[in-house]
Parts: structure tokens; sequence; C-alpha cells
């Protein structure tokens, strides 16, 4: 009888204890509105390295001491990041001077709120880790949950079928939303094209020398798809090209090699095949493996793949096993996170899956 009662009692003290699971993080925005002292988990992108009161680096990092965090990737302005002060245990794999590819990552991290260069930050840290569950820029268990777990041919088609059903925008209407998915972040009068690598302004679009023109990622000709809704106007491979060096591209396959292009010293191209500049091979193998997973050939559209080989006719473009060592060489960066946000926020209302999950390139091909 002692001991029904004491397993009574047990239970109900157990039941009145409340069971903490699995909060979810804070915004960069709530987290600043916390009190010093306070116990956060907070999660957003890392976009720069505090050194004083009033800077932010960006770019060319010097010091491994501390962090800021946003909650948009593309974030320039102080008073939208709180920084995190990193103990020495976390800089070797966090600190940006060590580790400049980690710009752009989405990071949780618990520590205590308290000022850091008297500005919004963590101190204290007792943890760091990439959560891609948490991050709002990868739906993850939302967006792509239907392709949890699979691979190859399987994993392609959930893909399909999740990025498939987006809305589509005009050629012309194309113009417009170039200027803001591809706005150069250090510039907002201007873009940047994508062989060369300048910034120029958004207007000095056409056909003329040294403006800038549409370039199909996948060239229409490799499918004859022409400038159709869908398949030609799809911004995920679409991008701001300087017209003459558009003109040299046509309808070359991606692969190493040649000879190197006047107006783009860091391409390189030959009579089958394109290199372009280091900074944007990555980019430029994940807008194709979209085009190949999004264009499937249901619903009368055109089916595009990727091949192993170059210069063959029809709706094919390679090399594949080029553009895969293109996609290892060159990750992710914060420009493309951004410019596949707002191509999903915007315009399409879909994602490029290997931008989000650079991993689904190797569990496809």
């Amino acid at each position: 009888m002692k001991k029904a009662v004491l397993l009574m009692v047990t239970l109900v003290l157990l039941l009145a204890v409340p069971v903490v699971s699995g909060a979810s993080s804070l915004s960069v925005n709530e987290a600043m509105n916390e009190p010093n002292g306070t116990d956060v988990t907070v999660g957003g992108y890392i976009v720069g390295v505090p050194v004083s009161t009033s800077t932010v680096q960006q770019s060319n990092f010097t010091s491994d001491y501390a962090l800021a965090l946003a909650d948009d990737p593309s974030e320039t302005q102080m008073s939208e990041m709180i920084f995190v002060k990193l103990d020495a245990g976390y800089r070797s794999e966090y600190g940006l001077m060590s580790n400049p590819s980690n710009l752009g990552d989405y990071i949780v991290v618990d520590g205590t709120r308290d000022d850091y260069f008297a500005h919004e930050g963590v101190e204290s840290v007792t943890s760091i880790s990439r959560d891609a569950a948490e991050d709002p820029g990868t739906p993850g268990t939302g967006y792509y949950a239907d392709a949890e777990g699979l691979t190859g041919v399987a994993l392609k088609q959930a893909l399909h079928n999740i990025i498939d059903d987006h809305q589509e925008i005009s050629y012309a209407n194309a113009w417009e939303a170039l200027r803001n998915t591809d706005e150069d972040p250090n510039n907002s009068n201007n873009v940047l094209l994508l062989y060369t690598g300048k910034s120029i302004s958004k207007y000095d679009n056409g056909g003329l020398i040294d403006e800038w023109n549409r370039e199909h990622v996948w060239p229409q000709s490799k499918g004859d798809f022409g400038t159709v809704m869908g398949t030609g106007t799809d911004l995920h491979a679409l991008r701001p090209t300087d017209v003459t060096v558009n003109s040299s591209r046509q309808n070359l396959d991606f692969d190493n090699g040649g000879r190197i292009h006047p107006e783009a010293p860091d391409t390189f191209y030959d009579s089958d095949s394109w290199e372009p500049r280091d900074e944007v091979k990555g980019d430029i193998a994940r807008m194709v493996f979209y085009m190949a997973v999004r264009y499937e050939g249901d619903a009368g559209e055109v089916d595009l793949e990727v091949l192993d080989q170059v210069d063959v006719a029809g709706p094919y473009l390679g090399k594949l096993s080029t553009l895969k060592e293109w996609h290892e060489q060159d990750p992710v960066d914060a420009f493309e996170r951004n410019r596949n946000e707002v191509i999903f926020d915007a315009y399409q209302g879909n994602r490029n899956p290997f931008i989000d999950h650079p991993e689904y390139v190797e569990a496809i091909w």
C-alpha cells in the first residue's frame, strides 16, 4: 500500500514539472530587444566581424574574436546586427579571419545577452551550431519535407515536384527583376555582371557595347525554348551579362580550358566550351542543376538533362563532372543566398534546392 501511494505521489510530481523541449531560437531582432543578463538562444546569418564601436568588417577580415549576426544574409546596417563574442574554443571553427567561407552561414548561438563594443551582443557563449532546421532561408522540414531521406532519381523527382509550380514572368519583366536579384550589395544603383564581375548601372541595359543584357545560363538553343515564359524566363538561370561577353559565350557548354576572353580576363573559352571566373563557377553549376531538375518534360515543357560531355545536339548541357567540381570548389555565398531569397519572396515563389542544400548534388549525380 505504501509503495502504491509513493508511486502516485511521484507521478503527480513528475506531471507537475514542465518539460522543456526544442524551443526555437530568437531572431536577431528579437534577441537585441532582450535585457542584458538574459540567457538567449539566437539564430542568424554571419554577416561580418565587429572590430570597433563603429566598424563591422564584411570582407578582408582581420580578427577571429567576434561575429556579427543578422536576420538578412545581405545586411549591411550595424543597427540590424547583434555581436557575438567568440571565446578561444570557437575561434578556429567560426572566426571569419580563419574561415572566410563562413560568411553568410546560418548559425544558432546559446549565450548571455550582454553588450559588446557598446552594442547589443551575446557573450559567455555555451554553444554554437549550424542548425539547418532553424534556418528561415532553408525551409528544411517544411519546403523540402517530401525530399527527406531520398537519393538518386527519387530525390530528383521529389525536388522537381517541390519547385515546378511557381509564378512565371515575361521576358520583358525580367529586366526589372534582374535589377533586384543581382543588385550590387555595395552600390544599390548597380548590378553585378556574371562573367566579368563588373558593377554597372542597373539602367545600362540593352544591346549596345558595354551595356548588359539577359544571359541564359542554360542556352536557349539547348532545348529550343527561346524566351517562352517559364523555361526561357526562369530567374534562377537568368543573369545580367556584358553584351559582348554574352555574345562570345553563345551556346557553349561548360568545361575547363581555352583562350582568355579579352573583356573577361578570368574567363576562358574555345570552340565547344566556356570556363567562367572562379568566383562564379559554383553559382553556374547550381543554376544548371536547378534547370535540369525543374524542367523534366511534363506539362509540355522541354526535358533538360546534364551530360558528362560537351557539344551534344538537343536539350543537353555539359560537362557534368566539371560542373560537380565547380560546385565543390566555389561554395554557396551570401550573394547567391540573397538572390535565392529575392526570387522566392518577390517573383517566382520557388527556390534553387542546390543553394539551400548543396549536398543534393552528390545525392542525385
